[in-house]
């Protein structure tokens, strides 16, 4: 899914007011969380690369939900490669 802000899914199934948003950045893909009814989130935190959440997850101790929960790299992949393919389709589409 795409609006505004960029490409994004829900972490949380059937949470429509939590989105987690996608970009790819030199080869890397980074994710931002933003949430309705928090609003500040997204303006406190900055894009995470992938790496940054791995590290997160090695260091979860078991309490509550592992950070990779929300953060989908397949999703994220999918999202990425599905919008290069609009892009590279919108180029190579003929002109009217």
């Amino acid at each position: 899914m795409q609006d505004a802000r960029g490409l994004y899914y829900y972490p949380v199934p059937g949470n429509k007011k939590e989105r987690m948003y996608v970009r790819e950045r030199v080869g890397n893909v980074e994710f931002r969380l933003w949430n309705q009814e928090r609003p500040k989130v997204w303006e406190q935190h900055d894009w995470l690369p992938y790496e940054v959440v791995e590290q997160a997850a090695a260091r979860y101790s078991g309490k509550g939900e592992s950070p990779l929960t929300l953060y989908d790299l397949d999703i994220a992949l999918a999202l990425v490669r599905e919008e290069r393919l609009k892009k590279a389709q919108a180029v190579n589409a003929p002109s009217s």
